[in-house]
C-alpha cells in the first residue's frame, strides 16, 4: 500500500467536474478520482479548517467516532472496477477493528476531519495515476536498467536472496 496525501480539488478540464488529487510522499504520482460536487465542498471546507454553525454530515459522523471512542485508524482506496473507486473506513471500537464500506469521496472527508491517513493499493496507483514528474520517472527507469545489465545471473540470484539447491 502507498501513504497519499490531498493536495487539493481540482476540475477536470473537459467535463468541469470536481476531482481529489491525492499524491504520493515522494510527489511522482497524482491520483485523480471524480467526486460529487457536495463532496468536493466538505473535502474543501476540511482542508480550510472551516467549522461550520452547525455540524454537517461528515462532521456529524467524526463527532460520533470521537464521542463514542471509535478510532478511525487509516482509509484504504482498494480497487478500481469499471472507472469507479472503491474504500474502505478501517475503524478500532474498543479494540475490535472493523473495515466499512465507503465511497472514497467520503472517505477522504472523514480523514482530512480525523487526521487519519489515507492509503491506496500498489494496484490502484498503477491502473489509475499519473505521472507527476516524467523526467524522474525516466531518470530511474534509465538508472534501474542499468543497474539491472550489470550483473551476471549469479549476482542476480545472490541480490534475490535465493541459494542454489543441491
Amino acid at each position: 500500500m502507498i501513504e497519499m496525501k490531498v493536495t487539493g480539488i481540482v476540475l477536470n478540464a473537459a467535463s468541469r467536474s470536481p476531482m481529489i488529487l491525492l499524491k504520493d510522499s515522494s510527489e511522482r504520482r497524482a491520483l485523480p478520482i471524480f467526486i460529487g460536487q457536495d463532496q468536493a465542498d466538505a473535502i474543501i471546507k476540511a482542508l480550510e479548517g472551516h467549522r461550520p454553525s452547525r455540524p454537517l454530515t461528515h462532521d456529524l459522523i467524526a463527532n460520533i467516532f470521537n464521542d463514542c471512542n471509535i478510532t478511525l485508524e487509516r482509509i484504504i482506496i482498494h480497487s478500481l472496477t469499471d472507472d469507479i473507486f472503491y474504500a474502505v473506513l478501517c475503524i478500532d471500537v474498543n479494540g475490535v477493528k472493523k473495515e466499512i464500506d465507503c465511497r472514497p469521496s467520503d472517505a477522504v472527508a472523514l480523514a482530512i476531519r480525523t487526521e487519519s491517513s489515507i492509503w491506496v493499493l500498489e494496484e490502484v496507483v498503477a491502473d489509475a495515476s499519473i505521472p507527476v514528474d516524467r523526467d524522474a520517472d525516466l531518470a530511474e527507469r534509465e538508472a534501474f536498467r542499468e543497474f539491472i545489465s550489470s550483473l551476471s545471473p549469479d549476482q542476480l540470484i545472490k541480490k534475490g536472496g535465493y541459494k542454489e539447491q543441491h
